[in-house]
């Protein structure tokens, strides 16, 4: 009976996977991510005080990080994926630790390492994900691990400011060490990888260049790939530039985190498009929403640096819709990849989070040359509206 129930929930599911346990490991990595998540370029600004030099310092860091991401398949085919899978934790702990040097070699250093942990976790966890999760129960499973993610991504942000400006510099950073020790004890209790059901035989060596073809040759691969690069677009210029919007315009360090924080409490949101997803169709939700985010970028756009407190609201707006998106988009992926090149295909599909950071972080780097932050806003709009177009046209109707 539930109500007889009194050790943690997880305890009884260890020994078969199942959503709410793939909910749980995304739940804790997602507050080792987040309490960095607006400590770490308002760090880089306060070592910088050049909004240009942090996105050239970002390009940089990033196309490194897209390096890796595309090497990772070649570890999960020698490396046991459990190792792959610890070994992304742990360079999330490295990375910490180059941040708390507080120095711009830190800096750098650190935000390789946040990327290929963050690309490692991503991969091996979709993997596990795609071989205990059944097809038809994607999006409801989607829509549960995004909501359990939602208490890291409110408060985290916030709380790692927080620690920065009133405890210390270090202290968020150790609290996130902290949370990455824990996902890595849960992973190795529940045993993801010793299920002798679910081992597949020798694989052949994975050549990048050949699994990039291979995907760019598979047009519903490339559609899914177009949607998590533009959501995730959204997401790197609101974690990145928001933050630098209220510290630049005088609103405060603590305003940027909270900034983050009530754009994050949004994941709540995520049970909701779910059954929107499934009530109108994939098609339908996702270029609508396209559609909508793009409307709210041009509000940020507008209001800009004259405005602080509307383009924050605006930008809260667009979070709220860039949630759908988190909630459906890796649908399209996981529905159309084929079983036999899950680990290649997945390693490609991932590099949208390496270029939503390499190509806004460059494009922007030349418009803050000649413009003032709200023009990346409107930029960034376009790219919503070019995908709502792509969307509508080319994503299967009965997807």
């Amino acid at each position: 009976m539930i109500n007889q129930v009194r050790h943690p929930i997880w305890i009884t599911t260890a020994k078969r996977p199942t959503a709410r346990v793939f909910a749980i490991l995304f739940g804790i990595e997602s507050m080792a991510r987040a309490i960095i998540t607006s400590v770490v370029p308002i760090q880089t600004y306060d070592l910088m005080q050049s909004e240009r030099g942090v996105s050239i310092l970002y390009t940089c860091m990033s196309l490194l990080g897209l390096i890796s991401t595309l090497s990772i398949p070649l570890l999960i085919v020698r490396i046991p994926r459990r190792w792959v899978y610890t070994a992304g934790a742990t360079s999330l702990m490295l990375g910490c630790c180059a941040f708390a040097l507080d120095t711009l070699p830190g800096q750098a250093a650190g935000l390789f390492l946040r990327t290929f942990g963050a690309g490692t976790l991503s991969i091996t966890l979709s993997l596990y994900i795609m071989d205990h999760i059944k097809k038809g129960e994607l999006v409801r499973a989607e829509s549960v691990r995004m909501a359990t993610a939602t208490l890291a991504w409110t408060g985290g942000p916030f709380l790692g400011v927080l620690l920065y400006t009133r405890v210390g510099m270090v202290a968020p950073f150790l609290l996130s060490i902290g949370f990455s020790l824990l996902l890595l004890t849960l992973f190795w209790y529940f045993r993801l990888s010793d299920n002798p059901a679910l081992q597949k035989g020798p694989s052949r060596p994975a050549n990048p260049i050949a699994n990039v073809r291979r995907f760019v040759v598979q047009p519903r691969l490339r559609l899914a790939w177009l949607i998590a690069f533009s959501r995730s677009c959204y997401w790197s210029t609101f974690f990145v530039y928001g933050p630098i919007l209220m510290v630049a315009t005088g609103q405060g360090t603590l305003a940027g985190g909270l900034l983050v924080s009530l754009g994050n409490l949004f994941l709540l949101g995520s049970i909701l498009w779910g059954k929107v997803g499934m009530a109108k169709g994939l098609t339908r939700t996702i270029s609508g929403v396209f559609v909508l985010l793009a409307v709210a970028l041009i509000g940020a756009g507008l209001a800009g640096e004259s405005f602080p407190m509307l383009a924050a609201i605006m930008l809260l707006a667009g979070a709220f819709f860039c949630v759908a998106l988190d909630t459906l988009g890796s649908t399209t992926f996981i529905r159309a990849v084929h079983p036999h090149e899950r680990a290649q295909m997945t390693a490609v599909y991932r590099t949208y989070l390496d270029f939503s950071e390499i190509l806004p972080a460059f494009f922007y780097s030349f418009i803050l040359t000649f413009f003032q932050l709200g023009a990346i806003f409107i930029a960034l709009a376009g790219l919503m509206v070019f995908t709502a177009i792509f969307v509508w046209r080319y994503l299967p109707r009965g997807l």
